[in-house]
Order: structure tokens, then C-alpha cells, then sequence
């Protein structure tokens, strides 16, 4: 026999924002959702954006929303434009924290004004959002899904800063989960692995900007071995079989699931290291990972 709370969460007539819609995983989940059934509030950081996601909707459920999750003027603009949006009586089932940055180079290389922005777009601003809608969350019983990365897990060379990000946004999903329990409101966390998005790009560009701006004898040192690290880091994304569609079919689950699980780990990759992080004693994983610094 099952009951109402074994039940799957039907999207049809529920709302969930997305951050970090623009392009990408964001992308491909707003447009995944959509299709599901859930009416969607894609945030982006420009009309220009929002404009060519809605031309692409199917089915006309998805509203372009202007949010910077830095700006907590912006975040609050957000939160009323939807509340107004849904009306009287509604509210926001789903907030799918995505919108997120990624800083690539050596961690003596990582200026303090880059580490601020990597924490203030992934940790900072994602807590903020959330704090913005969780009275609406609070009301119907809703769902909290936070997109984080293998590197939540194991920290690789060259991406200190960005693991750094992704631990915190972990551990800040483990105590919202247990805070949030008593008001009914889950929370859960993807892991999407190595996937073959345009982030690599700006990845590249983060990185080779960190690296010319580092004092020049510093920057020497890593320079060969960085570059080897970004050229074999972008081939494995390229050689990955996990798409946006599969991140986005993870949501989608956490968002609908009637227990949906703490974690959700997608790709062979993120499920092989988090497996690894367990098993090997620290010495053994840096062995493992010790062909990634040359």
C-alpha cells in the first residue's frame, strides 16, 4: 500500500527558480524541467540571456528572472518579482542553487580578491538566495537542491580555490538539510562530474588571467605543469559520457523523488573519487593524484 508521503511530487503546477539558467547545466536543467511539467524561473544575469532561453521553451512555462546571486539588491528584486509572479495564495516549491564560478590555478597563484569572488558566488550568494526564498519554501513544504561537483568530495591540484567553494557549499547543504527537517523543506546536493560544457572555456581563461597576474618567478614555476593540468582537465571533459541532460535528470529526481536521496552523484568520474575518498588513506590519494601536477 503506499501512502500519500511515499508518493512522487507531480511538477505540474509547482514552481521551482533556477540559478546560473544562462548557459550550461543551469541551461539544460531549466529547459529539462520544463519539459517535466514544472513551471520554471530561470535566472540569468542578462535579458539578452532570458530573452533566447524562453524563445527555446516548449511549452511556454519558462519566466527569465534577472538575479546576480553577489547583489543582495538584486536577490531580494528576485524574490519579489516571483512572489508577485505566482500571487496570492502560492509559493515556490523548488530552488535549485546552480549559479556558481570556477577558479583554476595554483593556490600561491589565487589572488585574495579572486578567492572572495569564488566564495561570494558559490558559497556566500547561494546562502543568500536560499535565505530569500525559504519562507516560500517553508509554505509548501518544498525542496532545496544544491549543485555542487566531485571536487565537493576529493580537492584536486590547481583547483584549491574552487574545492574550497565546493566543500562549504557541501557542508552548508548538510546543516540546512538538518536545520530545515523540522519545517519540511529537503534539501539535497548534486554531484555532477566532468561534463563538456562552455565553463571550460571561461575555466581557461580564469586561469591563464591568475596565472600572468602572479609575480613572475612564482608564475614560472607552475607554468608548464598548469598548462598541461588545463589541457588534460578540458580532454577529460570532452572524453566524459556524462551530459547536461544527466545533471538535469538528477534535479528533476531530487525535486520529484517522494524520499529524495541526500546525495545524487552523476558520472562515473564524481562516484569513482567518492569512493576512493573513503577507502585510501591520505598518502595512497595524493599517490593517485599525484599525475595531475606533472
Amino acid at each position: 500500500m503506499t501512502t500519500s508521503s511515499d508518493a512522487p511530487r507531480a511538477p505540474h503546477g509547482r514552481a521551482v527558480l533556477v540559478t546560473g539558467a544562462s548557459t550550461g547545466l543551469g541551461r539544460a536543467c531549466a529547459l529539462h524541467l520544463e519539459h517535466t511539467g514544472f513551471r520554471v524561473f530561470a535566472g540569468v544575469r542578462k535579458d539578452t540571456d532570458g530573452k533566447e532561453l524562453a524563445e527555446e521553451s516548449a511549452h511556454g512555462r519558462i519566466v527569465p528572472v534577472l538575479v546576480d546571486v553577489t547583489d543582495e539588491t538584486s536577490v531580494r528584486a528576485a524574490a519579489a518579482r516571483i512572489g508577485d509572479e505566482l500571487g496570492p495564495g502560492r509559493a515556490l516549491f523548488g530552488l535549485v542553487n546552480n549559479a556558481g564560478v570556477c577558479v583554476s590555478a595554483p593556490l600561491e597563484c589565487v589572488p585574495p580578491e579572486r578567492l572572495r569572488w569564488q566564495l561570494e558566488t558559490n558559497v556566500v550568494g547561494q546562502l543568500a538566495v536560499t535565505q530569500a526564498f525559504l519562507p516560500h519554501l517553508r509554505r509548501s513544504r518544498g525542496r532545496i537542491v544544491n549543485v555542487t561537483s566531485g571536487l565537493g568530495t576529493v580537492a584536486l591540484p590547481y583547483l584549491g580555490a574552487y574545492a574550497a567553494a565546493q566543500f562549504a557549499k557541501e557542508a552548508m547543504s548538510d546543516v540546512l538539510r538538518r536545520e530545515l527537517r523540522g519545517f519540511g523543506v529537503t534539501v539535497s546536493v548534486v554531484q555532477p562530474g566532468a561534463i563538456m560544457t562552455p565553463i571550460w572555456q571561461k575555466v581557461s581563461e580564469v586561469a591563464r588571467d591568475a596565472l600572468r597576474a602572479a609575480d613572475g618567478t612564482v608564475g614560472e614555476l607552475y607554468r608548464a605543469r598548469f598548462e598541461q593540468f588545463l589541457a588534460q582537465n578540458e580532454q577529460a571533459a570532452r572524453d566524459s559520457r556524462t551530459t547536461p541532460q544527466d545533471m538535469a535528470r538528477a534535479v528533476a529526481r531530487a525535486l520529484t523523488e517522494a524520499r529524495p536521496r541526500t546525495r545524487y552523484r552523476v558520472g562515473g568520474d564524481v562516484r569513482r573519487l567518492s569512493v576512493l575518498a573513503r577507502l585510501l588513506p591520505d598518502p595512497l590519494l595524493d599517490r593517485y593524484l599525484r599525475p595531475l601536477t606533472g
